[in-house]
């Protein structure tokens, strides 16, 4: 959905454009069902301006910003369109954290996790945590910073005045209403605000795909973990290698699960520890699900969720070890690795990673290699993942990056950032995100408090501003 170039005036009383959804009771609304369209009614919203900095998006990336753009100064509304923050760590039973050892924010996550016991693993850059742990912290470090939280809430529209974002339109349990502010981040992880801003993008290895695959997650309950330690990937061990790494216990994982019958989705099912006998199941892919089909990836979950009990009963029926085998939970959303990629002022590419490309304005390095899932059910039976056929060098994302090119007001953070297909391959995963998100909320507090855009931020100023709120050496 394109975003209108219109006036504060003109958006209060004109019709909102876009398809998105109305709300309740307004008169005169005028079906055209001759061509299968409907003509939606204009109406006045509640307009609301008392942020100076907007984040669309409460997961990894969109909180870790709005902490951060409190911390520097900015009055803050966060929008999250799940019933907790955390996105994929908390709704998406993601439990595995990626590339976390970095300075800043990153940090102080560990340090608080491990003040209540939550994490697994010495490890400060891959670690095991507790999901439901991890709600509480994030909603303490956004009540501690004064960030307001809106939960259940969907961004449904947005408009700009001339080439500047100006206005969003959420939709909730309270209807449509309108927020203004002089910067916004777009962490929705697909890139939904940034396309309903009017901004360009890309997904997967070209605009019609093929895409990586999706995955439903679940937590599940056992009678001994102890017996399960073959089967289950880091138990003791941050090795991928070896008699005991990940591979080796990916792969008796899988006989096993063969051996009850099942063939599954997934070419590498996965089993880790959260805690005692509770673990998480990884074990499904859904292909060719773009995130904003809600039919399609509605028609994903149910098929991921029916695959887990599927699989779950039928290890239950094996016995010995898999005894008493029990579903605790499943994810309320689906885990999502390919969405739209924002167009920003600098484009991530494969030389970037071929090189270990260094950047003036580097808001984070990334250590991860590239982790491409198969995008079909025949790949998968023969390479569910690889690594872009090259050994990446670690490498740094620079701020522009972070900065829409289309539209000015408008920063992203997480795997909406701009960049190609490998290299979001590699910094997609949320150790980086956190980053990202500290770096756009500080730029972006700093512009809003400034009265200046955020391309005009120069990051040597972020980085002044993290040092002085403790959240860099």
């Amino acid at each position: 959905m394109n975003a209108s170039s219109i006036s504060r005036r003109r958006f209060l009383h004109a019709a909102l454009a876009g398809g998105a959804a109305g709300h309740g009771g307004a008169p005169g609304l005028v079906a055209a069902e001759s061509s299968g369209q409907f003509e939606e009614p204009a109406q006045k919203l509640e307009l609301r301006e008392d942020a100076d900095v907007i984040v669309c998006g409460a997961g990894p990336a969109g909180v870790s910003a709005a902490i951060t753009a409190a911390r520097a100064g900015a009055k803050v509304r966060l929008f999250e369109v799940h019933g907790c923050l955390g996105g994929v760590w908390t709704a998406g039973l993601l439990t595995y954290i990626f590339d976390f050892d970095k300075p800043g924010l990153t940090r102080e996550l560990t340090r608080r996790l491990d003040e209540r016991d939550a994490r697994r693993s010495s490890n400060p850059g891959r670690f095991v945590y507790e999901p439901e742990e991890m709600k509480v912290l994030l909603e303490e470090m956004c009540t501690e910073t004064g960030v307001a939280c809106q939960l259940h809430t969907r961004v449904a529209a947005a408009f700009r005045e001339g080439g500047r974002l100006r206005t969003i339109v959420t939709e909730s349990k309270a209807g449509r209403q309108a927020w203004r502010a002089p910067v916004f981040i777009d962490a929705s992880g697909d890139g939904d605000l940034g396309a309903q801003a009017g901004c360009g993008w890309d997904i997967g290895q070209e605009k019609e795909c093929p895409c990586q695959p999706m995955t439903l997650n679940a937590l599940a309950v056992v009678r001994d973990v102890k017996a399960l330690a073959p089967f289950m990937s880091f138990n003791g061990t941050d090795e991928f290698q070896g008699p005991n790494g990940h591979l080796a216990c990916m792969e008796a994982f899988k006989a096993e699960i063969r051996r009850a019958g099942i063939e599954p989705s997934y070419g590498h099912p996965t089993l880790f520890p959260v805690r005692e006998d509770l673990v998480m199941l990884m074990l499904n892919h859904e292909y060719g699900i773009k995130p904003w089909e809600a039919a399609k990836i509605s028609e994903a979950t149910l098929r991921g969720r029916a695959e887990i009990f599927r699989i779950m009963r039928a290890l239950r029926k094996l016995g010995g070890p898999w005894e008493g085998l029990q579903i605790a939970a499943t994810a309320e959303q689906i885990g999502v690795r390919d969405g739209r990629r924002i167009h920003g002022r600098y484009t991530m590419t494969r030389e970037d990673l071929v090189q270990g490309a260094r950047q003036d304005d580097a808001v984070a390095r990334v250590t991860f290699g590239v982790d491409i899932h198969a995008d079909s059910k025949e790949t998968n039976q023969s390479k569910p993942i690889n690594n872009g056929d090259f050994k990446m060098k670690p490498y740094d994302i620079p701020l522009r990056a972070l900065i829409a090119k289309d539209v000015d007001g408008l920063m992203m953070a997480g795997r909406c950032i701009s960049g190609d297909f490998i290299s979001h391959a590699s910094y997609r995963v949320t150790g980086n995100s956190v980053a990202m998100g500290e770096a756009a909320g500080v730029v972006a507090a700093i512009a809003a408090k400034s009265g200046r855009l955020p391309h005009e931020v120069g990051w040597s100023e972020g980085v002044t501003k993290l040092r002085a709120m403790g959240q860099r050496g």
